[in-house]
């Protein structure tokens, strides 16, 4: 019979936010893969666990996922964390899971502390529809991309930043987004935990004048759907309203169903833009 793989959280600060089923899952399995071995020591040390450890990060994932596999499929059980929350997220872990699935695994998820949750939840900001970001690219193609796709969303966004690239990051926010209401999360769970609800143009200024410490996550109020409406009606205000039929006509539209698209596009009624037309 193959083995298990197991996904175990494990805390983002606190040590006591590990749970019972966590510890007892990591000392019953055969091996552990672990992001940083000398880090996740520190973890084993204070709960009193002696399974075998094994590097599985960024620059292995692939070829020592294939390998650990190998080793499910021979019968032995694997837990994977990371150094810190959830595995799997925004993490190498990911890969693994994938190749495990494939092979046929049962794969075994252990909840947990998520920084991103933990952040979220702290927020004041909606809950109920969000997009996780984690870091964004480091290349700058692909982090205008991405900045890109964000100036649209309605959902609450979250993201992560060290501190040494914060307040450039919030640059890049506003310039992008605009001015947001903005939630600072920082240190979560550690003593010296914070939470600072601004705006993305205050943090800026915050920041300015003295430097961020510690690891942050960023929550960040999704786009209005008045402000929509609004950006919608600022792109068309260059037509005429006869640009603006030509325009949904000649992508396959009806007349009428041009003229319901106009209408919303410009927040009007569709018999204004009807009696518009009539009179030209």
């Amino acid at each position: 019979m193959p083995g298990k793989l197991y996904i175990c959280a494990t805390p983002i600060g606190n040590l006591r936010d590990i749970t019972y089923r966590v510890i007892d899952t990591l000392k019953e399995v055969d091996l552990i893969a672990a992001e940083d071995t000398r880090h996740s020591m520190k973890l084993m040390s204070h709960f009193d666990i002696h399974t075998p450890l094994t590097s599985y990060h960024e620059h292995n994932r692939i070829e020592k996922a294939e390998q650990l596999v190998d080793k499910m499929l021979e019968g032995l059980n694997v837990a994977l964390v990371t150094d810190a929350g959830t595995p799997a997220v925004s993490d190498p872990g990911e890969e693994l899971v994938r190749q495990a699935v494939r092979a046929g695994i049962e794969v075994v998820s252990l909840p947990g502390a998520c920084a991103c949750i933990t952040a979220l939840t702290m927020s004041g900001l909606s809950t109920r529809r969000f997009a996780f970001e984690a870091f964004l690219p480091s290349a700058k193609k692909d982090r205008k991309k991405i900045l890109d796709e964000l100036k649209t969303e309605t959902r609450t966004i979250v993201l992560y930043e060290s501190p040494h690239h914060l307040l450039s990051t919030l640059k890049e926010l506003r310039d992008t987004l605009g001015d947001r209401n903005l939630t600072i999360c920082r240190e979560m769970t550690k003593k010296h935990e914070e939470n600072i609800y601004t705006t993305i143009e205050n943090a800026i200024t915050m920041y300015a004048e003295s430097g961020p410490r510690g690891e942050y996550a960023l929550v960040i109020e999704g786009l209005r759907h008045e402000d929509i409406d609004d950006m919608n009606r600022k792109k068309y205000e260059g037509l005429s309203i006869e640009e603006h039929m030509d325009m949904y006509i000649s992508e396959g539209n009806g007349k009428k169903e041009a003229m319901k698209l106009v209408a919303k596009d410009r927040g009007v009624s569709k018999r204004e833009i009807y009696d518009t037309l009539l009179g030209r």
